[in-house]
C-alpha cells in the first residue's frame, strides 16, 4: 500500500489529477488497475489518499520537534526552519498541494481525516505563542492560524515559484548560499512579526 502511495504521489505531483494515469501507477508498482481500484475505489480516491498521506507525513515529522520543550522564540525558530527545510526537500508535497488548490480544495473537503491531521499543528502554535505572550516576548492579539499561514506562505513560495522566480531574478549567490540566506530571512521575518 505504501509503495502505491509513493508512486501515486510522484505521478499526481508531476501531472496533477487530470493528467495522472492509473495505468502508469499500476505498472510502476507491479500491480493491477483492478487492485488499485479495489483499495482506493477510483482515481479520485487514490488522489485523496495521496493528499491525506502527504499531510500526515509532514504533521508527524513536525510533531517530533517537541516545541513544548523549547523556549518560545527557540520553538518558533525551530518550527520555521523545519517548515522551510521540509518544503525545500519535498517538492512533491508542494506540487500536490498546488494541484489541490487548482482543484479549489474539492477533494480535501471530502476527507474525514484532513482536519484532524492538521489541528495539532495549530494547537502547537497556539501553545508556543501563548507561552511567548505570557513570557512577555510575543505581542498579544495574533491568531495562531495566521501565524501558521505566514510561515507556510513564506516557505511554500520558495518551492512553488522556484523556476519562474529563478528565471526572472538570477541570484548572485550560489544556490546553497542563497537558500541559507533566504531561510534565515524567513525566520527573522516571522520572529519580527510576533515579537513585542
Amino acid at each position: 500500500m505504501a509503495g502505491i502511495l509513493d508512486v501515486a504521489t510522484r505521478e499526481f505531483a508531476d501531472k496533477g489529477l487530470s493528467g495522472a494515469r492509473i495505468d502508469t501507477i499500476a505498472e510502476a508498482t507491479q500491480t493491477s488497475k483492478r487492485m488499485i481500484y479495489y483499495y482506493f475505489g477510483s482515481k479520485e480516491g487514490l488522489y485523496l489518499a495521496v493528499l491525506e498521506d502527504s499531510y500526515r507525513k509532514v504533521r508527524e515529522t513536525e510533531a517530533a520537534l517537541q516545541l513544548d520543550d523549547l523556549a518560545p522564540e527557540q520553538a518558533l525558530r525551530a518550527l520555521v526552519e523545519f517548515t522551510f527545510d521540509h518544503h525545500r526537500r519535498n517538492e512533491n508535497y508542494i506540487r500536490i498541494v498546488m494541484s489541490e488548490n487548482i482543484e479549489r480544495g474539492a477533494y480535501l473537503v471530502r476527507s474525514e481525516k484532513i482536519r484532524e491531521l492538521n489541528l495539532p499543528a495549530i494547537a502547537a502554535i497556539q501553545r508556543l505563542y501563548a507561552r511567548g505572550v505570557a513570557a512577555d516576548v510575543f505581542r498579544p492579539g495574533l491568531d495562531p492560524v495566521d501565524i501558521h499561514a505566514s510561515i507556510s506562505a513564506l516557505s511554500f513560495f520558495n518551492v512553488s515559484n522556484q523556476y519562474t522566480f529563478g528565471v526572472i531574478y538570477k541570484s548572485e549567490y550560489p544556490k546553497e548560499e542563497a537558500t541559507a540566506l533566504r531561510r534565515e530571512s524567513i525566520v527573522n521575518m516571522v520572529l519580527r512579526f510576533v515579537r513585542k
